[in-house]
């Protein structure tokens, strides 16, 4: 079984854990068994013991995003101005809100608000090569 960081592992292989060690198996033949660590095992086996759970954990240590609170405001801007740019959000949010943020947390945020910019390219020009401003 490979290891996914931030996921916990299935009920079943923990299931599996706690019976090979009912059955009197040792920690490092369980871990090499079901190509876990023994780490993982002797945790789990010491967490049954001590409170009695055999479920994973809710997972901690979430951080808020930096932009939440402003969720709400950000959609009433680009609902406001569809054709703000990125640049122009970061002026709003650093003139209105005294928030300063990256071009990249701003995209992320748009992103996870569902919120998309139109992409607008410059004219081109007589030449057939598009200017830049």
């Amino acid at each position: 079984m490979l290891y996914q960081s931030g996921k916990p592992y299935s009920q079943d292989l923990r299931e599996r854990v706690f019976a090979a060690s009912d059955e009197g198996d040792r920690v490092g033949k369980i871990a090499e068994l079901l190509r876990v660590s023994v780490s993982y095992v002797s945790k789990a086996l010491a967490r049954r013991r001590t409170t009695g759970e055999t479920t994973a954990r809710a997972q901690r240590n979430h951080v808020t995003p930096k932009l939440a609170p402003l969720y709400g405001a950000i959609r009433a801007r680009v609902a406001e101005r569809p054709d703000v740019t990125i640049e122009e959000l970061r002026a709003w949010l650093s003139a209105t809100h005294a928030m300063s943020a990256s071009v990249g947390l701003i995209w992320k945020t748009l992103q996870q608000l569902g919120l998309t910019l139109k992409n607008v390219w410059p004219a081109p020009s007589a030449s057939g090569l598009c200017e830049l401003a």
